[in-house]
């Protein structure tokens, strides 16, 4: 007999629910899972589907089943979607939800360069449309200590990559953010060297946790949380989550990123989540979920040890943080 042992992020009844219901924990278990306005097609969605992608925040149309959940609280909309880090926008938590409401997202273009075959400018919808999207529950761990549970919307970024094919040497991935300082006022000032730019390990990059997001709660990304494309790595602290996406270029070497180049001795280039690494400000061994009081162990790997702890096995995590 073939006995199955649930991983630590599968849910056991996945179908998205609508917003109302994501609100309340206990409701979306008692109600299952319950298609989004459009229907689920199959698990899968036809090119057809994208050919008129909803607007900044409106409901996404259809999505496909995850076995991604940690089992935990949601964390409100309300909280999400005003409680934000992105420079771009202002460097208090409260600035994004206030500055990046005209953020203009269409069209929107992403450049692919680098070691691939298939670079070139692509339309968003002509990137996304041929990957079924599906809705995630991940833990979001923030490297000042606060965390959230988020059901973002997205594809693997496995699924993107193998599409455009990396070549031989392409080791590593890298992002660029969108720089245009009429709409992000906070590329006016020297916080960052703009654009803010990520990468990844081409392993870390294909891995099935790593998702390329379009929307959260059921409906596309608001501006203040990346819209329209934004990555989502849940065993990373936050920062590694690059919004606003324009460029993804596959490189031989490590490509430079944002927050090493500000401070290299306080944001190393992989990020991961390990409580026996402290920031030399603070400590990483706690964490306060937003909506509750009292601290929690901050989980290694932010509690994905078992599907990505492989990957670092060979790797002193104190000296490449």
């Amino acid at each position: 007999m073939l006995i199955k042992i649930r991983k630590s992020w599968e849910m056991r009844e996945s179908d998205v629910t609508p917003e109302a219901l994501f609100k309340n924990r206990r409701q979306f278990l008692k109600t299952g899972a319950a298609a989004l306005a459009g229907g689920l097609v199959g698990g899968m969605l036809s090119r057809h589907a994208f050919a008129a992608w909803p607007g900044v925040g409106e409901m996404l149309g259809a999505v496909g089943k995850s076995k991604f959940d940690p089992g935990e609280e949601l964390t409100p909309w309300d909280a999400v979607t005003s409680y934000n880090n992105f420079y771009e926008f202002g460097t208090d938590k409260a600035d994004p939800v206030n500055t990046a409401q005209d953020f203009q997202t269409d069209p929107w273009t992403v450049e692919v360069a680098g070691a691939c075959a298939k670079p070139g400018r692509y339309a968003f919808e002509d990137l996304m449309k041929p990957h079924p999207l599906e809705e995630r529950i991940y833990r979001h761990r923030c490297v000042e200590a606060w965390s959230m549970v988020v059901p973002w919307l997205g594809v693997p970024l496995a699924d993107v990559i193998k599409r455009l094919e990396p070549l031989g040497n392409a080791k590593y991935v890298a992002f660029e953010t969108l720089f245009d300082p009429a709409q992000m006022p906070g590329q006016r000032r020297d916080v960052l060297a703009w654009p803010y730019r990520e990468g990844l390990r081409m392993d870390e990059a294909m891995h099935p946790l790593t998702l390329l997001s379009v929307g959260v709660y059921g409906k596309t990304l608001p501006p203040q949380n990346g819209a329209p494309l934004r990555l989502v790595m849940p065993w990373k602290y936050g920062f590694k989550g690059i919004k606003s996406i324009v460029k993804i270029t596959f490189v031989e070497g490590q490509p430079p990123t944002s927050w090493n180049m500000a401070a290299r001795h306080e944001y190393g280039f992989y990020a991961n989540v390990n409580p026996a690494v402290d920031h030399p400000r603070w400590s990483q061994a706690k964490e306060r979920r937003i909506g509750e009081f009292r601290k929690r162990d901050t989980l290694p790997f932010n509690g994905y040890g078992d599907e990505v702890a492989a990957l670092y096995a060979d790797m002193d995590l104190s000296k490449f943080f």
